[in-house]
């Protein structure tokens, strides 16, 4: 894990990688609970018998299930302190190349593309997610993602 604190330190991530994060493996259990908090029970992500017969050959995360868990896995690369306020502002791409299969492992690999100054004594912080899939060859999510940190 990398450590910045402050804005200074944070401009000087610019460009750089900040590695993988540790394997998740995606159990149902974990689908069905975001299933129920979005109402999204479309069959292919929680309904085991008939996934197997499906495009699939068993259930799938829900790709906005797979792009929430960017949060936790983004907070094992990056912490930073001497700030008083971090948001998120917003993606301006996502995509999803390949399912995310229960029982598969995923993990992220960052990449600080850019860090400018905000108006309110802040920076804007552009960086590149990919979720890769344990033994995958395409990404589970790629997603360009602008946070704002305020001393």
């Amino acid at each position: 894990m990398i450590t910045v604190d402050g804005l200074d330190e944070l401009r000087a991530l610019a460009g750089r990688d900040l590695g993988h994060s540790s394997w998740l493996e995606i159990a149902q259990d974990r689908v069905d609970t975001f299933a129920a908090a979005t109402g999204d029970h479309q069959w292919i992500h929680v309904d085991v018998e008939r996934a197997r017969t499906g495009p699939f050959h068993g259930t799938i995360a829900h790709g906005y299930l797979t792009l929430a868990l960017v949060i936790p896995l983004f907070g094992q690369l990056l912490r930073i302190t001497g700030i008083s306020m971090g948001v998120n502002y917003g993606l301006d791409k996502v995509r999803f190349p390949s399912p995310v299969r229960v029982g598969a492992k995923i993990r992220l690999a960052a990449r600080v593309v850019s860090v400018a100054d905000v108006a309110g004594d802040g920076v804007q912080m552009v960086l590149d997610f990919t979720v890769e899939i344990d033994g995958g060859d395409k990404p589970a999510c790629v997603a360009r993602a602008v946070y704002r940190q305020y001393a």
